[in-house]
């Protein structure tokens, strides 16, 4: 690796109307890597009177007559496409402090997943943003009698955008990007277990030259900057990217408040059916990737793989061998396929639900312990023998445990993959378009693979049905978030 990261140069202050200060109450909290469990440095810690200060930023940068207000779509655009360059011009940094901070491979060369896809995916979607910046467009209409008809998009305001630690700066990218791209101004609270990429990312933000408040960054916990953020009176939007559980709060406390707009993207407890028609070595390439990648740690992830009993044995054969292959080691080894889970919350969380499987009659085929003495590493972990009651078959586990299931039908396979509360996303492997396109449109979810798992496109709307969130990210529809319908109607004076 040609970057090196000194600690001692990151950046851990809030980023407020374009500034890097302290927390107003003094506290810090320790950000800890979790390969070898020790702290990595103290950020400052944001409470309700940094929220107050990073919200009346933001609505002032979005005050009628204020420079970003006056900012034309096309230069919105541009500011958007040059900070893409400067995330390339520091992708391999980026990608050794994501991995620092959250464990994932660093994966420099880009021979496998890690933090550098994740960076790469974050200068892409930049980028896509960037283009439709002054492409927002509304409609003429024709109402009745002598009268002129019209509707304009407008941004939403002053949008609050909760991200999760999983993909800790591509979850940014994909709230900030199309809301900057709409036009309104932002306030991001960042996951207490990865805070370090945004703070980073903020440096960007002031070397581009965007105004002040446009984008304010804080970092801290959940029920004391999350939740003042979500109830706050001048936010008029929130996103929100995380558990199910903590949506609800969302939604309860947009309620409270001024019933701000709402978008959710949340847990998942996706499917996998792998039909006997299917090339073997290509769903369990897919089978693989759905369940492993990022550690297991993708609220969208294959936990629960449906295979058609005539191939059932040889494909779950196939399956575990893949996955006795991983190599599990830490974020900056080369060769890491794995890294350790976030923190020893998700461990902990982890392990027990892996004693749970045990404990209700599913057979370990592989893995199923602590990998090491150090560090939150886990085994891969695939489970047989698992039938749909199974609390490992209902919960979502966000690691690398795999529950397979036995079918002999189609139908009988969707039945039991809809049988779920979630609807995130879902897949399904067959040589068969007909047979592949129909189980498609029968999954209640919203994303369906085909013949593959968890391509990421930015250009393809992303979100769940059921109780996996409302509105998409990516796509199109990540800038519908945004934006607001105004009708203008006048009469034609004759």
């Amino acid at each position: 690796m040609s970057v090196h990261v000194n600690v001692g140069d990151l950046e851990t202050r809030l980023f407020i109307n374009g500034e890097f200060v302290d927390a107003t109450n003094g506290k810090t909290f320790e950000t800890v890597n979790p390969a070898t469990e020790e702290v990595i440095c103290s950020v400052q810690e944001a409470d309700a009177a940094d929220v107050n200060k990073a919200v009346a930023a933001a609505k002032a940068a979005f005050k009628l007559g204020s420079k970003w207000r006056k900012t034309s779509a096309y230069e919105r655009g541009r500011l958007l496409s040059k900070l893409a360059d400067k995330l390339e011009e520091k992708q391999e940094y980026f990608s050794l402090v994501e991995s620092l901070d959250n464990g994932k491979p660093a994966a420099i060369d880009g021979s496998r997943y890690g933090a550098a896809v994740d960076i790469a995916l974050c200068i892409k979607t930049l980028r896509y943003y960037s283009g439709w910046a002054d492409k927002v467009t509304g409609d003429t209409l024709s109402p009745e009698g002598d009268t002129f008809g019209m509707t304009v998009r407008e941004p939403v305001g002053v949008c609050a955008q909760i991200v999760p630690w999983n993909f800790p700066l591509l979850m940014v990218m994909w709230k900030i990007a199309p809301a900057l791209a709409a036009g309104c101004t932002c306030v991001v609270k960042t996951s207490e277990k990865t805070p370090l990429t945004a703070l980073q990312f903020a440096k960007l933000i002031v070397e581009v030259g965007f105004p002040a408040g446009v984008v304010n960054i804080l970092s801290g916990y959940g029920p004391t900057a999350g939740k003042p953020l979500a109830l706050h009176m001048d936010v008029t939007k929130v996103a929100f990217t995380g558990s199910t559980k903590v949506g609800r709060l969302i939604q309860q406390y947009a309620a409270e408040s001024n019933l701000k707009k709402v978008s959710l993207e949340l847990g998942g407890k996706s499917p996998l059916i792998v039909c006997d028609d299917a090339d073997l070595d290509q769903a369990v390439n897919a089978a693989h990737i759905g369940l492993f990648l990022n550690h297991g740690q993708c609220c969208c992830a294959s936990s629960r793989l449906f295979v058609q009993e005539g191939i059932h044995d040889e494909f779950i054969a196939k399956v575990v061998e893949k996955s006795k292959a991983i190599n599990v080691s830490h974020g900056f080894d080369p060769t890491a396929d794995q890294g350790p889970q976030v923190d020893k919350i998700q461990f902990d969380k982890i392990m027990g639900l892996i004693e749970t499987g045990k404990a209700q009659g599913a057979k370990v085929a592989t893995g199923g312990g602590r990998h090491g003495d150090k560090g939150y590493f886990v085994q891969p972990t695939i489970f047989t023998d698992v039938t749909d009651d199974m609390t490992i078959a209902k919960e979502e586990i966000f690691g690398p445990v795999l529950s397979c299931f036995k079918f002999k039908t189609v139908d009988e396979a969707i039945e039991r993959a809809n049988n779920t509360s979630y609807g995130l996303a879902a897949g399904v492997c067959s040589r068969d378009i007909g047979q592949a396109m129909r189980i498609a449109k029968s999954l209640e979810a919203g994303t369906v693979w085909v013949n593959s798992y968890n391509n990421f496109d930015h250009v393809m709307p992303f979100g769940g049905y059921k109780e996996s969130g409302t509105g998409r990210d990516k796509g199109w529809e990540g800038m519908e978030n945004y934006l607001e319908t105004k009708s203008i109607m006048f009469p034609l004076d004759k």
